[in-house]
């Protein structure tokens, strides 16, 4: 299988070419989200780009095992001392729900916005609270190797034991003296021999809802090992792509490649891929900040942030746009504009199945056309030159369908074949015009249907309009009375 793709690995700062460990067949590992919120545009730009590698992948020829975990347990308020209540349980307390509901309400949005986006589904996608005992026996090794130790019930990493043998910091470039002078002292702490030391298992208190029992301590886990734990437990000791966000890269992969170097001797990641971060007012957009925006609300238009609503392929495209590593900042003016480049290339795909081929010789070279496309994705997936690229051919085809240029048959089919490729299969791209026409028709049966059950409430005939909410409730349409009138929403 001949593959000239380039990936930038994190761990040597270097763009290396890729070399599955066990062709054709790839191993690759996506640090998913901590469901305890709706997903923002943050979730989606991770999402998007290694749905854009798999999906690359796949074209390639490899059969991908693609594992993104879910985080449900664990995820404590400042990871980095420890500390503080599980995002989870404390979402839970605040909504007056079951944890595990809390889960599944924010995996349910998740996965509802993912699809919108047309990123493919996961081969497999575990939860940390159904591996619970694949992280117990990862702790058991180790501490049988010396590079942990028991504390009042809970486990901690011994850093500076593990550093002796092999380098902690390897991936994010801290140093362990950096590390101790900038500890801030911090309760509980003290239990700890070093301030940088991560737990394995925390013990629970005892209202602490989500916790289970274990050779140390009734607890839970810490939040790096879980990937620890079911990267291998689904891909092997060693596999080829790990990929998450960048603000992922310290503390917790770099805990992971000590974890997993500590219990196997060896490390279990080949390449390590990080996307940045979307910005907005140069700070970086996450639920922490409060500064975020929700897939829900960009699709909708509810967000004082915003102009107007933006469809799913708007986001995507716009995404697209930029390379994965670099930053990218949020403005109405960049999603408008990436929303008329959406526009002018599906319009362009469109146009392709219109024309008419020649018997004149065509006028544009789709071999070399194609050749940089294949070009620009083997860099690192550089999705803005690809992009680039196919923007030069939709001049092409805009001038052959106004009569300028010239296409003959086998041109006209190479260009169709490969829009449909890249613009498709590989960009995941999609053609929204047939879906904003059923969501146009809709709207205007919902105004009608709000309108005959406000005329029953006008005239005092409850029990209709009691029936028609009903109604809607049980194909998932829900009926909000304002002020300002009434809203709806599915």
């Amino acid at each position: 299988m001949q593959n000239n793709l380039f990936i930038y690995n994190s761990l040597s700062k270097k763009k290396e070419l890729f070399k599955p460990l066990h062709p054709p067949f790839v191993g690759l590992y996506v640090c998913g989200p901590t469901v305890y919120s709706s997903a923002h545009l943050g979730h989606a730009r991770g999402a998007i780009i290694f749905d854009l590698l798999n999906r690359y992948l796949l074209h390639l020829g490899y059969k991908v095992r693609y594992v993104r975990n879910i985080t449900d347990v664990g995820h404590l308020e400042d990871e980095n001392a420890g500390e503080g209540e599980d995002r989870i349980a404390k979402k839970a307390r605040q909504e007056q729900l079951e944890p595990m509901e809390v889960v599944q309400k924010y995996l349910n949005t998740y996965h509802k916005n993912l699809e919108q986006l047309n990123t493919l589904p996961p081969s497999i996608e575990p939860r940390a609270s159904g591996h619970i005992i694949e992280q117990q026996e990862l702790i058991k090794e180790i501490l049988e190797k010396g590079f942990a130790y028991v504390v009042n019930g809970s486990v901690y990493f011994d850093v500076l034991k593990y550093n002796e043998k092999y380098k902690y910091g390897k991936l994010s470039g801290r140093i362990l003296e950096d590390l101790q002078s900038s500890a801030r002292t911090l309760e509980g702490q003290d239990e700890k021999r070093n301030s940088f030391d991560f737990a394995l298992w925390k013990k629970a208190a005892p209202e602490h809802i989500m916790k289970w029992p274990s050779p140390w301590s009734i607890g839970f886990p810490g939040w790096h090992l879980e990937c620890s734990a079911m990267s291998v437990k689904y891909l092997g000791d060693v596999f080829d792509i790990h990929g998450g966000g960048l603000d992922l890269l310290f503390p917790h992969h770099e805990c992971e490649i000590a974890q997993s170097t500590a219990a196997h001797g060896k490390e279990s990641v080949r390449y390590w891929m990080h996307n940045n971060m979307i910005t907005i007012n140069d700070q970086k957009m996450a639920r922490s900040l409060g500064n975020f925006i929700t897939l829900d609300q960009l699709f909708s238009g509810d967000h004082p942030a915003l102009k107007q609503a933006y469809s799913p392929m708007t986001i995507r495209f716009f995404i697209l746009q930029a390379h994965y590593r670099s930053t990218l900042d949020f403005s109405n003016e960049a999603l408008l504009a990436a929303e008329k480049g959406l526009q002018k290339l599906m319009k362009a795909v469109e146009t392709l199945e219109k024309l008419k081929s020649s018997s004149d010789a065509s006028t544009f070279d789709v071999a070399n056309l194609k050749k940089k496309c294949y070009e620009a994705l083997d860099d690192d997936l550089n999705s803005p030159i690809l992009l680039s690229h196919l923007f030069d051919g939709v001049k092409y085809i805009n001038s052959v369908f106004e009569g300028i240029g010239k296409i003959d048959t086998s041109t006209l089919d190479a260009l169709k074949e490969l829009y449909n490729t890249f613009v498709f299969d590989i960009l995941g791209l999609k053609d929204e015009s047939a879906g904003k026409s059923d969501e146009k028709l809709t709207g205007e049966l919902m105004k009608i249907i709000i309108e005959l059950r406000q005329n029953a409430k006008n005239n005092k005939d409850f029990p209709t309009s009691d029936k028609i909410r009903n109604e809607l409730n049980l194909i998932g349409i829900t009926l909000k009375d304002r002020k300002d009138g009434v809203d709806w929403e599915r």
